[in-house]
């Protein structure tokens, strides 16, 4: 099992200065006040043992946005650094100090074997502040209430990973996936999202792994065909790099799996009574 290091302080000076922004861009308003990014890391850090695994950068084409511009970080407890099982639950933020996006702080899920970062769906709580007056006491309240979500979370996977599904269940839970992704014009047969990438999944038929190999081919590149019914053209599919369409996409489908889960609930318990 594959064990990841958090980022030393080093690592996230030289690699990432947008998190040590303290200056907004020119265009935003007097009212708005700076979330710093760094702020927030050390405050996950030193109050409640997260640490730093991974940032991604949206590029920009305005160069008065460098720095400034969106950007995901994601922390994982120090327990789950030391002993590391399948899955892990993050923290991760989003910030910017060009007004394109709010500071938002949720929950998400790593699972070690595919490198896959899920991002829980709205049934689970995520929490938004504007860059505008006080923000400390709100901030540390958030933070609070996103750190105890790790058990939830844990037992959530758990349910999830003991909750099996039929080919027809499969076939119409990746249907479903495809406008998360693929606009109406874009003919693509959806069998093709669950064509597993590692010989571990491909006997497993569990909620969480379907979710899994769902979430792997919609974000990765060239694995994914399908026809444009407006030209008539074929295409591949792209890989996305886009912050916000990649939470987009993670949200989506653990909110396809709650409704399924709660869908799919009576009957497992009646299968083990």
């Amino acid at each position: 099992m594959s064990k990841l290091l958090p980022l030393s302080a080093i690592e996230l000076m030289n690699n990432y200065p947008v998190l040590y922004t303290k200056v907004p861009h020119e265009d935003v308003s007097e009212k708005y006040s700076i979330i710093s990014s760094i702020d927030i890391i050390n405050e996950l850090k030193d109050k409640f043992n997260w640490h730093v695994t991974s940032v991604q950068v949206a590029p920009v084409r305005d160069e008065s946005r460098e720095d400034k511009q969106v950007h995901c970080v994601r922390l994982r407890h120090f327990d789950d650094l030391i002993a590391p099982q399948e899955s892990a639950v993050e923290i991760l933020f989003f910030n910017s100090f060009d007004r394109s996006k709010a500071f938002t702080i949720s929950v998400g899920i790593f699972r070690f074997s595919c490198a896959n970062g899920l991002v829980v769906g709205e049934t689970f709580d995520s929490y938004k502040l504007r860059h505008i007056g006080d923000l400390e006491n709100n901030l540390d309240e958030i933070i609070q209430k996103i750190t105890e979500f790790k058990p939830k979370l844990e037992q959530k996977i758990r349910k999830f990973s003991s909750l099996m599904l039929s080919q027809q269940e499969m076939e119409t839970y990746a249907k479903l996936s495809l406008p998360l992704k693929f606009a109406s014009h874009l003919e693509v047969d959806s069998k093709q999202l669950l064509v597993p990438h590692r010989e571990e999944d491909m006997q497993d038929t569990s909620l969480y792994t379907v979710l899994n190999i769902l979430q792997e081919n919609l974000i990765r590149a060239n694995n994914i065909t399908g026809v444009n019914k407006e030209t008539g053209r074929r295409f591949t599919s792209r890989e996305i790099t886009s912050i916000s369409k990649d939470y987009e996409i993670n949200v989506g489908l653990f909110d396809l799996a709650e409704r399924i889960y709660q869908i799919k609930q009576p009957e497992a318990q009646a299968l083990v009574a």
